[in-house]
């Protein structure tokens, strides 16, 4: 059954978003197949692609593809910010009343957009892309299923593959200016909270050129930003309710400290207790706690200062086909 307006949109009805970061190889295929399915879709639609800050001769790729093509669009990033900032930045710039989001590297099929766009009229503000059967290597693969398993539990996500890209949402369902960070994999939880979310199984493709920009060095960065989106949606009107929590959790450790301190000396009446081994452990991981506090604080404060000013956390060189030169 068709989810297209009954009559032809006076306005844009779709905007396909895509980051891209060093994919020069894959540039041209990718716009020519999004554009092909689009046009099939037979939607109103543009493609905002946006440069990433790449080094690879990417923008010059991006330049060639958006050469002769009015509804594909290109903004160049003035240097690298991060797959979020440039997830975020084709957002703000979209003009549809649908929207949808892939990968640039050719892993996610474009031709699954339009049963994402199907099952987003079923009355769901997000429909997000699960890559059951992914293509990547083991070890990233496993990298990848207990990062998701944790990032469920701590952070209640509705869906199972939360790193896939291939999205489809109504504008309500997101606020791009709450975007930061490594936000672009919590997408579909920022978006639950605003509406249903349901998931589907899409289609995922081994990578034919270029090289994954993913690695084990990103997991400190994703595990503070699960802490901190938990505290956005649960605490963000009640931020003291958090500290009690853990202040309540440091009061339970002292007290087992201290009882511990207390056997210590029972037992061994001539031995200093505070030379255990337990104590110094117990004092840094307190510190931990403490540090990252600050840390998630810092973090808040950082991103209240760019929604109350309404500057943009990345800076715009040039943009391509947005009628604005």
């Amino acid at each position: 059954m068709s989810t297209k307006p009954s009559s032809p949109a006076p306005d844009l009805w779709l905007s396909i978003v895509v980051p891209v970061f060093n994919e020069a190889q894959n540039v041209q295929p990718l716009v020519d197949d999004i554009v092909r399915e689009a046009d099939r879709l037979g939607y109103t639609y543009e493609v905002i692609l946006v440069n990433d800050g790449s080094t690879d001769g990417s923008e010059a790729a991006l330049d060639r593809a958006a050469e002769g093509r009015p509804q594909v669009k290109v903004i160049h990033f003035a240097a690298n910010r991060g797959q979020t900032l440039a997830i975020r930045a084709g957002l703000e710039a979209a003009s549809g009343r649908r929207w949808v989001t892939l990968d640039g590297d050719r892993q996610n099929d474009p031709s699954d957009m339009g049963p994402l766009l199907e099952r987003l009229e079923q009355g769901f503000v997000c429909v997000s892309g699960w890559r059951k059967d992914r293509q990547d290597s083991g070890l990233r693969r496993m990298v990848s299923r207990a990062a998701n398993g944790l990032i469920r539990k701590i952070a209640r996500s509705p869906v199972h593959d939360l790193g896939c890209t291939l999205k489809a949402y109504r504008p309500d369902a997101l606020e791009p200016r709450e975007l930061f960070g490594e936000m672009h994999r919590f997408l579909a939880i920022l978006a639950a909270a605003r509406g249903p979310v349901a998931e589907m199984v899409v289609k995922h493709h081994p990578r034919t050129a270029g090289t994954s920009k993913y690695g084990l060095n990103r997991t400190a960065r994703v595990v503070t930003d699960v802490l901190l989106l938990r505290i956005l949606l649960k605490y963000s009107t009640r931020p003291s309710h958090l500290f009690a929590k853990i202040a309540q959790w440091l009061v339970m450790v002292g007290g087992v400290m201290f009882a511990l301190g207390l056997f210590d000396a029972w037992v061994y009446p001539f031995a200093h207790w505070l030379g255990s081994w337990f104590v110094p452990a117990i004092l840094l991981g307190m510190g931990a706690v403490v540090v990252l506090s600050v840390g998630l604080v810092a973090e808040l404060v950082v991103r209240n200062r760019y929604l109350i000013t309404g500057e943009r956390p990345y800076r715009i060189a040039r943009r391509v086909n947005f009628g604005d030169g």
